[in-house]
């Protein structure tokens, strides 16, 4: 599987977060490429991250500004056009 088109993918990540490993290594395989951004870093990021989901929870995957709370592979799937 490859990406059909250019998509922006921004994940908001913590290092301790299995999920977060798991959807990385997820679009490493179908080699999208990611901005990885660690929110217990960046309060900044973090704080956006929180106005854009309502929530705290990683991962976030943003992709073409349009975010997705967890590392749910169908609709990741379905924004980057990625066919099975």
């Amino acid at each position: 599987m490859q990406v059909q088109k250019k998509h922006k993918v921004v994940l908001f990540t913590t290092p301790t977060c299995s999920w977060c490993r798991r959807v990385k290594n997820y679009l490493r395989e179908q080699r999208v490429p990611f901005k990885d951004i660690d929110v217990s870093r960046d309060t900044r990021a973090a704080k956006d991250m929180v106005r854009m989901t309502g929530q705290m929870g990683v991962p976030v995957v943003l992709i073409d500004n349009r975010p997705i709370v967890g590392f749910d592979k169908a609709k990741i799937d379905r924004l980057l056009g990625l066919r099975g």
